[in-house]
């Protein structure tokens, strides 16, 4: 994928799901596939978030609720619901169960706020800011954040 298309001197390319009534951006170069929800295998002792594992194209992939990880309501399935999978750098892929997958935004520098959140938050390791696109706000997900597990203090 050529780089500068994602992040031209525009801005940054999000896409944008929905978790129930809240819109959230993720960086598009973090996500390396959308697919439809599939069976996901339980995985024991696992945190409560965290599904289970699924099998796409014979890569073992491990998918949590962002719902959960987020203390919402546990997660309903329906014809919208999508396993986003994301890949960061040095590590291996993760899903992510979002309710639906909006679409596509490229936001400017100047049209992202920064959040003031105090860092003892735990929404403050999820979210790098907010983006104003049109009338609506997404808030824009701190991926590493979201998927790296933070240590137990």
């Amino acid at each position: 994928m050529d780089t500068n298309k994602v992040n031209t001197a525009e801005g940054k390319q999000y896409i944008v799901v929905r978790l129930g009534s809240e819109q959230y951006g993720i960086d598009i170069k973090y996500v390396d596939n959308i697919v439809r929800m599939q069976r996901i295998t339980r995985v024991p002792k696992a945190q409560k978030y965290f599904k289970g594992v699924i099998n796409l194209r014979g890569e073992i992939i491990p998918v949590m609720s962002l719902r959960l990880k987020f203390g919402l309501e546990d997660d309903e399935y329906t014809n919208a619901t999508r396993i986003i999978i994301i890949k960061l750098e040095a590590q291996y892929a993760v899903g992510i169960i979002v309710d639906e997958v909006k679409e596509v935004v490229t936001l400017e520098e100047s049209s992202i706020e920064k959040p003031n959140y105090d860092n003892n938050d735990d929404k403050a390791v999820y979210l790098n800011g907010i983006g104003k696109h049109g009338d609506s706000l997404i808030s824009l997900l701190n991926i590493s954040g979201v998927i790296v597990e933070k240590e137990a203090q």
